[in-house]
């Protein structure tokens, strides 16, 4: 039992015992039979020695003896060796042929012999005879056998004990350790992991600390192998997580283009269950609107750049399961192991139906016009390089009409925006019904059109288009529940006649509309050569006029305004005159139109106003008259937001009240019958600034308009004045206006003013003021101040009204 326990819970420590008793036994037995060996060795030298000491003690006596032929000392020497321990027989020769035996010669065993010579020393040697001594070795082969027993028995018992002390050592040292480190191993698992080896024993660097270390950095290891795997299976839940919540469609295939994986956005995208997919080839899902030949060279494509590349994108209209067709954007991708070799792709798959719309959409607004419909500048341009590209190839000639509605600015001040959008509607529906076949019409921007008529065989064949669409605008426009009469200007130019490029070619139409609309509009012109000095003319005062007020080229006239009965002077109307030093002495119908399009009329406006004021503020400090001054303001500068401040800092600016300034406005701003117009006419007033309609009578407005806004003046225009001595009807108008004014409570001026006669009439009808040639003309600032300090019929008192 006891040895079954130590072989069963000490598997080691057996085969270590056996180990130690078979190489201690053997180990034993080799150095018994050496230890015997040299114990009979040394037996036998004792008896050679023993033997040598004979030959030593006895060989000169017995040399001596035998010369003497002395037997008895002989025989009593012979029996004394023969007594010596051993010795059992000897033999002495005697020279010549004598012999002495004594003892007997044993019959069983091993014996030793030794001889050597007697000699008789003299002058020379004679021997005398040979001693030969016979050794019996029993004796030594005796103890020997009495001796191995002992040293073989003691050997082994000291082996044993050895070998026991030897494996308690080893099992207190090392096995018992072992057996804690198995127990320890055994039970060690990813849930114990945070407690360590610890033997019990002290802490030493020998081998079993070197294995407690390792096993403990093992477990280290391990503890770490393990929160790294819990933070790869967390990450791996997280990107699996991310993969089946993702917006985008995914599947994932193996190498053999079979999808193994598809998640949930997939299945909501293409209406596929994952469960029906599996194993198939992603072609056959995503329908490309192809055959299947070209399905298949279309897939090989694909699978060619990704096996070369590693990415394809691009985008496919598909359908879905229910046979919805969609756009949709995929990119697809190699999955490669760590050793590069791809295993897999990856297919990421995204819903862009809504972007494709937005896209058209865009596209739509980049080369068509929203208000209209029509294409834009940019599509126009396109398609009038293809139009001289095909008349190139064709040699045919292209037709490019410039259009532009007429008193447009007129509607939007008047009438509104909504007004004129309507208007650009309805004008470019006109335009179109006009065209055929392959022609186009384009809205430029503004109120400006463009028409291309490609492949024009007939020379005159614009002018026909040009004279049909001036018919189509010769029916009045309903805008704002009224009927309005618009019509347009229209410049042709062909290709190639007139130019062999777009740009050029659609200046010379542009120079030709302006040519129209300075004939008196609602016409067309053909593009000639000496048109295009019109067109630099007018750029070039584009150019000027930015820089004409830096430059100080701007200046003001003064023209009086005088009682028609007294003659006594009561304003002064401020006209602006620009004095360029390229252009010359330019009127203001040259410049203000062009002014007003570009928007210069805001900062030239004000300054008019500052200077007018500036001036009144002179002629009272300096000629003590105080005498209004009348601005001509434009529509452009009613809509601009900072007016009333503007007006408000220049009568701060040049300290004067506000009723010496009086702002003259025309008809077609008070036809804007808008909250805004009102509101600022409303706020000028309230202020203290006189208010005036200018050029009465040749607008489209209403005389009940009038009463709507809080004017203070209305002045007739010159063109009633100029023949109201000779036509019947202008006189009868005249004085039809003069009467409405008063019973109004308006202050009347007729402009243009030009005979006595004329002033006999207006004094004659009732007219409050007159203005024109016979009382003065346009002066400059410094002659209109001499002119009132030389006048007689100057006034120093104030005009009140």
């Amino acid at each position: 039992m006891p040895q079954r326990r130590t072989r069963t819970t000490s598997p080691l420590s057996f085969r270590l015992l056996a180990w130690v008793l078979l190489s201690s036994s053997a180990f034993t037995l080799l150095a018994s039979g050496l230890q015997i060996h040299a114990d009979y060795q040394n037996d036998l030298e004792e008896i050679q020695q023993r033997l040598e000491r004979i030959e030593a003690g006895s060989a000169s006596s017995l040399a001596r003896s035998l010369w003497a032929l002395d037997e008895q000392s002989i025989e009593i020497q012979l029996k004394g060796i023969l007594g010596l321990p051993d010795i059992d027989h000897l033999r002495l020769k005697i020279a010549p042929d004598s012999e002495l035996v004594m003892g007997e010669l044993p019959r069983n065993g091993d014996t030793l012999t030794y001889s050597f010579p007697l000699v008789h020393e003299s002058n020379k040697d004679l021997t005398l005879g040979e001693l030969t001594i016979t050794a019996n070795v029993n004796r030594v082969y005796t103890e020997l056998r009495r001796r191995v027993g002992f040293i073989i028995g003691t050997q082994f018992l000291t082996v044993f004990i050895v070998a026991i002390i030897s494996l308690w050592i080893f099992r207190h040292l090392v096995t018992r350790h072992l057996t804690a480190m198995a127990d320890y191993t055994r039970d060690l698992s990813l849930q114990n992991l945070s407690q360590p080896l610890t033997l019990d024993r002290p802490n030493r660097r020998d081998e079993l600390g070197l294995v407690t270390e390792a096993i403990n950095e093992m477990r280290e290891r391990l503890n770490d192998d393990v929160a790294r795997r819990e933070r790869d299976a967390t990450e791996i839940l997280k990107l699996s997580k991310a993969i089946e919540q993702s917006p985008s469609s995914v599947l994932i295939c193996d190498k053999h283009w079979q999808i193994e994986y598809a998640n949930r956005k997939f299945g909501q995208l293409t209406g596929h269950k994952p469960s029906e997919i599996l194993g198939r080839h992603p072609s056959t899902l995503i329908n490309h609107d192809m055959n299947s030949h070209q399905a298949r060279q279309f897939w090989q494509t694909i699978q060619l750049q990704v096996q070369r590349v590693g990415v394809w994108q691009g985008e496919i209209n598909s359908v879905r399961r229910n046979g919805e067709r969609y756009w949709e954007q995929l990119v697809i991708t190699a999955i490669k192991d760590a050793n590069g070799q791809i295993n897999g792709y990856l297919i990421l798959g995204e819903d862009i139906s809504i972007r494709k719309r937005y896209e058209q959409q865009l596209l739509r607004q980049a080369n068509y016009d929203i208000l209209t419909g029509l294409p834009n500048r940019m599509l126009a341009m396109d398609r009038l390089k293809l139009a001289l590209a095909q008349a190139r190839r064709d040699k045919s000639e292209v037709g490019v009409m410039f259009l532009d509605l007429d008193n447009f600015k007129h509607i939007n001040d008047t009438l509104g925006h909504d007004a004129g959008d309507t208007l650009l509607v309805e004008a470019s529906r006109r335009v179109s019904s006009c065209l055929r076949g392959a022609s186009t019409v384009a809205r430029l921007g503004g109120d400006e059109f463009l028409v291309i008529l490609p492949g024009v065989s007939d020379p005159n064949a614009p002018c026909q288009v040009a004279e049909r669409i001036l018919h189509t605008f010769a029916t009045p426009f309903s805008l704002a529940d009224q009927e309005v009469f618009v019509t347009t200007s229209i410049g042709i130019a062909t290709f190639p006649t007139d130019s062999g490029d777009s740009g050029t070619l659609l200046r010379h139409a542009d120079a030709a509309m302006y040519q129209a609309k300075h004939a008196g509009k609602s016409a067309y012109a053909r593009f000639t050569p000496d048109m295009t000095e019109v067109s630099h003319e007018r750029l070039q005062m584009e150019s000027l006029m930015r820089k004409a007020l830096e430059q100080g080229e701007f200046e003001l006239f003064f023209q009086p305004i005088v009682d028609t009965t007294s003659g006594r002077v009561m304003a002064a109307e401020a006209l602006l005159r620009w004095n360029n030093p390229v252009l010359g002495l330019v009127m203001p119908d040259r410049f203000i139109p062009l002014a007003e399009e570009t928007g210069l009329i805001l900062t030239i406006g004000e300054w008019v106003i500052n200077e007018a004021l500036l001036e009144a503020a002179h002629w009272r400090r300096e000629i003590g008259l105080e005498l209004q001054v009348a601005v001509n303001v434009s529509p452009r500068q009613f809509r601009d937001a900072g007016f009333l401040d503007r007006i408000s800092r220049a009568l701060e600016a040049a300290n004067m009240p506000a009723d010496t300034l009086e702002l003259e406005v025309t008809e077609r701003l008070i036809l804007d019958n808008s909250i805004e117009t009102a509101d600022i006419l409303k706020q000028l007033d309230q202020r203290g600034i006189r208010l005036s309609v200018d050029d009465f009578g040749t607008g489209y407005s209403a005389l009940s308009y009038l009463k709507s806004y809080p004017f203070n003046t209305l002045k007739i225009d010159k063109s009633f004045v100029h023949d109201v001595l000779k036509e019947a009807e202008d006189a009868s108008l005249v004085r039809a206006i003069i009467n409405m004014a008063h019973s109004l409570g308006l202050r009347v001026i007729a402009e243009g003013v030009e005979e006595e006669a004329q002033s006999h009439f207006l004094q004659t009808e009732g007219c409050d003021c007159s203005q024109g040639f016979f009382y003065g003309r346009p002066m400059s600032s410094q002659a209109f101040s001499h002119w009132l300090q030389t006048n007689g019929r100057a006034n120093k008192d104030r005009f009140n009204v």
